[in-house]
């Protein structure tokens, strides 16, 4: 089933993915129940907790996932508190992201088939944030989506199809409200 769960098939959690799955939520747990002071212990931690990590992250507990070994983050990441991210399929994401509190990255889905999700059936699609993004407080983000380069999502939205590079938007859900444009420094 973790074969079928990797390659964005349907599948069942089997008793291997619930075993991994319980592992990272007890180091979730360990991690939520550090003193926020302590960011080396936080820095250990949660390179235990996702696949790969830039330099100089600061997640702000609390942090939950489902696997980690899905998650990827690049340099200079920064996530407000309560981010929760689902992660049967590929979360990548780039350098230099800002997260406000309370966002939701979900790659996990049901079938709308009821026999199907009755029987326990789920499937997952990747999710990738490239560099410079900025994502507001309450952000739902949806299976299956790519926001790109120096995009910002206003806070409250619900991002369920790709945002293009260096635009805004908001609203649920979530639909271009600007393309940004860069000011050049002198």
């Amino acid at each position: 089933m973790k074969e079928k769960m990797l390659n964005e098939e349907l599948y069942i959690a089997d008793e291997e993915l619930l075993k991994e799955r319980d592992k990272v939520k007890d180091l979730c747990h360990e991690y939520n129940n550090l003193l926020p002071s302590n960011r080396q212990k936080q820095n250990e931690l949660i390179k235990q907790i996702v696949k790969s990590i830039g330099l100089n992250p600061l997640i702000e507990q609390p942090f939950m996932c489902d696997y980690g070994y899905n998650i990827e983050i690049g340099d200079n990441f920064y996530s407000n508190h309560n981010l929760i991210i689902l992660d049967p399929a590929k979360v990548i994401i780039g350098n230099n992201v800002f997260i406000g509190p309370n966002v939701s990255i979900y790659t996990a889905y049901h079938p709308l088939d009821k026999d199907l999700r009755n029987e326990g059936y789920e499937q997952a699609k990747k999710i990738i944030i490239k560099d410079n993004v900025w994502i507001g407080g309450s952000v739902i983000i949806l299976p299956d989506v790519t926001v790109g380069e120096n995009s910002v999502i206003g806070a409250g939205s619900v991002v369920t199809k790709d945002v293009p590079p260096n635009t805004v938007v908001a609203g649920n859900p979530a639909k271009i409200i600007k393309k940004i444009n860069h000011i050049e420094k002198i």
